[in-house]
């Protein structure tokens, strides 16, 4: 064979060579960082995994101390004394923890003594839709009320009232309405109706246990308070 085509086809050979291990060079590379990335990906979901085992076996407050510490050194404190404490649960001011609400057919009428209704008479039912609102003024909260220990804490609170009962008048409408012949319509009556209405939804509220319910549900709201401070002990008197 020539020594020409010797020299050529030793050529061939080194170059062949040269791209097949720049093609494995290039390869090793890509493998490379797609294993750096499934590594930063698999630490982020571990991170993640570990912080939420934390946050759901330990509280709000510890938490952040050990992350704070870690991150600055620094050891972070949430004041927790007894003033602390109650001034929070005062900031809750008129704490609405339950609304009763109610459709009920109402009925007022004016009757005359002598003559019978559809001469004298005035009669009106209503569909009526109203609500009752009722929870804890924490405002009347005293420092005596409260008694911090360490991380225990007892509460005296105040009783639950009700604060609102109304009519949503965009809810309510006159059902039919029966004037006698001999007398106008009585421009007050449902006015009366209404207020007749009021009185009978507050007192099917406080019936069905209004009053229970917003104490119950105020002392759950306090609860997650006090366990977001840290306390670890919670009593109610």
């Amino acid at each position: 064979m020539p020594p020409d085509l010797d020299s050529r086809q030793a050529s061939s050979s080194v170059s062949q060579d040269g791209r097949s291990s720049a093609r494995a060079r290039a390869a090793s590379r890509v493998a490379l960082a797609l294993g750096l990335a499934v590594g930063v990906f698999l630490g982020v979901l571990a991170f993640g995994f570990v912080g939420w085992t934390m946050l759901s076996h330990s509280s709000g407050r510890a938490v952040l101390s050990r992350m704070w510490s870690a991150v600055t050194g620094r050891t972070l404190s949430i004041d927790v004394s007894q003033p602390t404490v109650v001034d929070r649960i005062q900031r809750l001011q008129r704490l609405e923890t339950v609304v009763y609400t109610m459709d009920k057919i109402v009925t007022g009428a004016k009757e005359n003594s002598v003559l019978p209704d559809f001469l004298a008479g005035d009669r009106l039912l209503m569909m009526v839709h109203g609500e009752v609102v009722a929870g804890i003024d924490f405002s009347s909260l005293k420092p005596g009320d409260v008694k911090v220990s360490g991380k225990e804490v007892r509460l005296h609170l105040p009783s639950a009232q009700v604060f609102s009962t109304r009519i949503d008048s965009g809810k309510t409408r006159v059902y039919s309405r029966q004037t006698g012949l001999l007398v106008p319509t009585d421009p007050n009556l449902e006015t009366q109706v209404r207020q007749e209405a009021e009185r009978q939804l507050y007192g099917a509220a406080l019936a069905d246990g209004i009053l229970r319910t917003a104490q119950q549900n105020a002392t759950s709201t306090i609860s997650s308070l006090l366990q977001g401070l840290g306390f670890e002990k919670i009593e109610f008197e």
